[in-house]
This record gives structure tokens, C-alpha cells and sequence, in this order.
């Protein structure tokens, strides 16, 4: 679940704390935090709207649009995996209180859950905005039920749709209108800087999505090998077929029987590349490149920027894992 919380906070002197605090979300009454923050400089000082993000994509989305009219805060701790992202007692009753709160069904379901006992009354699920879809089953999966296990990918493909719609620019894009349009609900006063702003970020990932349908249309190899099925989007919009070695959920773990298909698919089409991602132990992409012979290299799945990152931003990153694909996937 992808969750945003919006709302008015005015800071009196040292009264009100609206922040992230170890990536946990806090509203603290009173002048000590318990992190060694302080009001100054907090989401949401003074007048402005305050925005706090669960993870980068919405973070990066929500600052592009909101400029400088509010303060934007990501919930989850640079280098998390915000699939494990659980709430606190006093996240909860931050929720309950909270003007709005923007999230994708299904993402984290701790989150979930808050929602629907305080906060379902001022909530917006994006799914819509995101137009997400379920992913269809594979060869691979067929190949291991061949052999009759039980395909646990293929199963969760066919339960749950895939959240990471940020993977494609252009769904990136309807979020943002959709995050535009309600900051201009709740700050009338800003209205026509949101719509710009969010014309300006629009611009930016249509060219981006130019920019992967240029450089991607005239690679050799479309099959497209990953730790895990994070990539279905990107994959969809540029005519690639994915497969993720595990499901959905990157703690998952692929079967043995499932490991032999993947490696059987791999040598079948000839697949030069087998990308983990950052934030995951790549032991088990590297176990399969030595039985196959492929190569490994890291495609990002924008979960999350960090020091390691392949860039500063949304746009730098993804920028960086098109040269990947261009390389891995001969193109």
C-alpha cells in the first residue's frame, strides 16, 4: 500500500511536529521529539501544506507538484524496503486525525488495515489513477507445473495486482494529475501552480517514456530476466516479456522447481542478463547467472534512493536503468 497523508499544520513557537522520525510518521504535542528535531524547518511550518510521502515514487511526485507551497516528507527511511513498512500506535492516530490520505490497496497491509478502521472516510486509493493490472502468467510457470509443483509467482500473479506502477512513466503521470488535483481541493489559493507544475512533471516523463521507446525498440533480446516481478509494467510498455525468478514480493522465495524453469528458460532464449535490484540480497540472480552463463547487472526498481543509487532523482535513475537495458538486452 502506497500511503500519503495530507494536512493543515500551523506551528506555534515549539507546539506542533508534523515529521518523519526514523521513517516512522509522528505528530508530537510539545518541545522535545524524542529524535532531536525540533519545528523548525518541519513539514508543514507556517502556513504551508504538509505532505508526507510513504515512499520515493509519491515523495518525487508530490514535490514536483507541490513546488514551494508545501513541505514534503518521505515516511520511509532511505534504504528500507517499504514493503515492511509497519505503523505505530501514534501513526494510527496521526491517520485518524489527517485531512487526507492517499494509498494503494494491497502494497502494505498494516496500512491498510489503519485505513479502513480510521481513516476510510478521508481516503483516496490511487489504484484508479494508477490503472494497475494484474500480470499474466508465464512459460516459465508452466514449465514448472509441468514437473508438478505448485507455482507460488504464478498463483500471487493471478491474486494480486502489480503496485509498481511507477515503473512506467506515463502511469507516473495520471498519479500526478490525480495528486494535483487534490492539493488544488485542499489549497484553492494554489490551485494554478499545482496544474502547472503537474503539466511540467508530466512533460518530463513523456519525454522519458520517448526516450525508453527509442532506445529499447531495437533490442535483440525482449525477454527480460528478474529477481523479481517488479518490472511488468516497464516490460508491458515497451514490448519486453518479464520474468521474475520470485513473485510480487521480493522476500519471496522461488522453489527449486521454479529455479530449474527460470534457468531452462534463460538458456532457451539465449538470455545474456539477469538484473537483481537494489534492496534485495542478489544471491539467488547470482546462483543462476553461474549455472547459465548470463551476466548480472541492477536494475532499479525506484522502491527507494540511496547512496547507492544510480542517480539523485526519479528521472536520473530511471535514466540510468535504460542504459542498463540497452546494454543487457543488446540493444
Amino acid at each position: 500500500m502506497i500511503l500519503m497523508f495530507l494536512g493543515w499544520r500551523r506551528s506555534r513557537g515549539r507546539g506542533v511536529l508534523v515529521g518523519a522520525c526514523a521513517g516512522v510518521l509522528l505528530v508530537v504535542l510539545g518541545g522535545v521529539t524524542g529524535c532531536g528535531t525540533d519545528t523548525e524547518g518541519a513539514p508543514g511550518a507556517g502556513d504551508k501544506l504538509a505532505v508526507i510521502a510513504a515512499f520515493y515514487p509519491l515523495q518525487y511526485a508530490a514535490e514536483r507538484i507541490a513546488g514551494s507551497h508545501a513541505d514534503v516528507t518521505n515516511l520511509t527511511k532511505p534504504g528500507a524496503e517499504p514493503h515492511d513498512l509497519e505503523l505505530t500506535p501514534r501513526d494510527v492516530a496521526t491517520l485518524e486525525e489527517g485531512g487526507l490520505v492517499i494509498y494503494l490497496n494491497g502494497f502494505q497491509p498494516a496500512v491498510d488495515d489503519s485505513i479502513a478502521q480510521v481513516a476510510g472516510d478521508h481516503s483516496l486509493d490511487v489504484t484508479t489513477l494508477a490503472r494497475l493490472t494484474r500480470p499474466a502468467a508465464s512459460d516459465v510457470h508452466e514449465d514448472a507445473h509441468e514437473d508438478g509443483e505448485e507455482d507460488h509467482a504464478d498463483n500471487e500473479a493471478r491474486g494480486a495486482p502489480d503496485p509498481h506502477f511507477w515503473l512506467d512513466p506515463v502511469r507516473l503521470a495520471g498519479v500526478g494529475d490525480g495528486i494535483a488535483e487534490r492539493l488544488a481541493a485542499l489549497d484553492p489559493d494554489h490551485a494554478q501552480a499545482y496544474e502547472r507544475n503537474a503539466g511540467a512533471l508530466r512533460a518530463d516523463l513523456e519525454a522519458l517514456d520517448e526516450e525508453f521507446a527509442t532506445g529499447l525498440a531495437t533490442c535483440t533480446n525482449r525477454e527480460l530476466v528478474t529477481s523479481h516481478a517488479a518490472f511488468g509494467y516497464l516490460a508491458a510498455r515497451y514490448d519486453l516479456e518479464q520474468e521474475g525468478i520470485a513473485g510480487l514480493s521480493p522476500e519471496q522465495e522461488p522453489s527449486p522447481a521454479e529455479l530449474s524453469a527460470v534457468a531452462t528458460f534463460v538458456r532457451r532464449h539465449d538470455v545474456r542478463t539477469i538484473y537483481y535490484e537494489t534492496l534485495v540480497d542478489p544471491s539467488i540472480a547470482d546462483t543462476l547467472a553461474t549455472e547459465t552463463g548470463a551476466d548480472v547487472a541492477v536494475l532499479d526498481p525506484l522502491e527507494g534512493l540511496t547512496d547507492e543509487s544510480a542517480g539523485t532523482d526519479y528521472l536520473s535513475v530511471m535514466r540510468a536503468n535504460l542504459a542498463t537495458l540497452e546494454k543487457g538486452q543488446d540493444c
